[in-house]
């Protein structure tokens, strides 16, 4: 037991320190840990930390200089450093003064933030007027082939219930995995599609996609994003890249489901990742980013090299989260992307939350969780590419290692002492 005491001083002497510095070494620790667990193993980066700092939209704007990850760093610092005030003049000599230092990074921020919304223009892009219908469908009913029908009925009667003409509409929009059926391969729905669009106008909607040839044995399906011309034509497609773990499918897919597992949308086989994020060429409007459900949540990630696309377009289904706080995090976390990337984010959403957001993450217009109905909006303007959009997340990187070399310096002139 002395031998075990005597590892335990040891480990934590080497890892911690007491007064005011071992707040930074708690913010580039846990900083380090919410970066690996949005990365590592596909990722899952929900609710980092720095989510905390982007309620207010003064704060939020930080974003646009140091992502996510750096509002995690800030915000462990920051609120953690009431802390030191408990501490003895022994450990921490001017224990204020952590406490005064966040207070004024924080007022910084703000600050920052405030005059930035103050100077930001609100245009639109000319000629592209958007329509998006939100079903508010029950999931044991957007799973069910035999109601397909139905289904369709409701969509295309929610898309023309408006006081603007659906003629009028350039862009109609639906959420992710529409429906109970592969569209592809259903000419019934896409002549129901070819009625309901005027000419020039095109339908963005989420859809299941059977890979062709099929493999009877093996089929490959996809979660994807359809552009649908007027005439019924599929435009362009994008399938999506990051799968939600257990949700689309199964670590170990085939030993697992011999086990009698499945994933949440019970596809057997799981579905199939696309090669890589691409962008979409939509007719009468801007490059469009399409992202399906929280693959809006991966900063630095999901916009592709080349040509910078003009807006982005979030298909999703919360449905599974009911009413809870899982549809608002989703759509605060899709916000703080259109921020990072100065692009607007036109998001459709089977429950909800579905808006128009501007490249600021000012909602322009939205549907509440839990209701059914459209918004007619025009598609807001991209601004200048920020810093963040240029260069990820290089900036927190620097901050995280200057903050680790202080770190080390104090560490050694403790030891010194001693």
């Amino acid at each position: 037991s002395a031998c075990l005491v005597g590892s335990e001083m040891c480990i934590r002497d080497s890892l911690w320190t007491r007064g005011a510095i071992r707040i930074l070494s708690l913010g580039v620790a846990l900083t380090a840990a919410e970066w690996l667990r949005g990365h590592l193993l596909t990722g899952f980066p929900w609710n980092a930390f720095g989510y905390a700092l982007t309620a207010p939209l003064a704060f939020a704007q930080a974003a646009s200089v140091i992502g996510i990850w750096g509002l995690t760093f800030l915000a462990l610092v920051i609120f953690a450093s009431p802390a030191t005030l408990a501490d003895d003049r022994s450990e921490t000599r001017w224990r204020w003064l952590p406490l005064a230092l966040g207070g004024v990074v924080l007022a910084g921020i703000g600050g920052f933030g405030a005059l930035r919304l103050a100077q930001a223009p609100s245009q639109s892009v000319e000629g592209v007027h958007l329509r998006i219908m939100q079903p508010n469908l029950q999931q044991d009913v957007r799973f069910n082939y035999a109601a397909k029908q139905q289904i369709m009925d409701r969509y295309v009667a929610l898309s023309e219930q408006s006081s603007q003409p659906l003629g009028e509409v350039t862009h109609l929009i639906w959420p992710e995995s529409a429906f109970p059926f592969f569209l592809a391969r259903e000419p019934d729905a896409l002549a129901q599609i070819t009625q309901l669009l005027r000419r020039g106008a095109v339908l963005i909607t989420g859809a299941i996609r059977l890979a062709e040839p099929v493999d009877t044995a093996n089929p490959a399906v996809y979660n994807s994003v359809y552009v649908i011309g007027h005439d019924g034509s599929i435009l362009s497609r994008y399938d999506k890249v990051h799968r939600v773990p257990f949700g689309e499918y199964l670590p170990f897919q085939q030993f697992l489901e011999r086990l009698g597992f499945q994933q949440l949308t019970k596809q057997i086989g799981g579905f199939r990742a696309g090669d890589r994020h691409r962008s979409l060429a939509v007719p009468g409007a801007p490059l469009a980013l399409p992202l399906i459900c929280y693959e809006v949540i991966f900063a630095n990630e999901a916009v592709p090299s080349g040509q910078r696309p003009g807006w982005i377009i979030n298909v999703t289904n919360d449905g599974w989260f009911g009413i809870s706080t899982g549809p608002y995090q989703h759509f605060q976390q899709a916000r703080l992307l259109a921020i990072e990337e100065g692009l607007p984010l036109v998001r459709a959403a089977n429950t909800g939350i579905s808006a128009v957001v501007d490249p600021f993450g000012r909602i322009v217009n939205s549907l509440p969780l839990g209701s059914e109905g459209v918004i007619d909006e025009r598609l807001p303007r991209p601004i200048s590419a920020p810093i963040y959009a240029r260069v990820g997340d290089l900036p927190i990187a620097v901050i995280g290692a200057m903050a680790a070399l202080l770190i080390v310096i104090f560490r050694r002139r403790v030891r010194r002492k001693r």
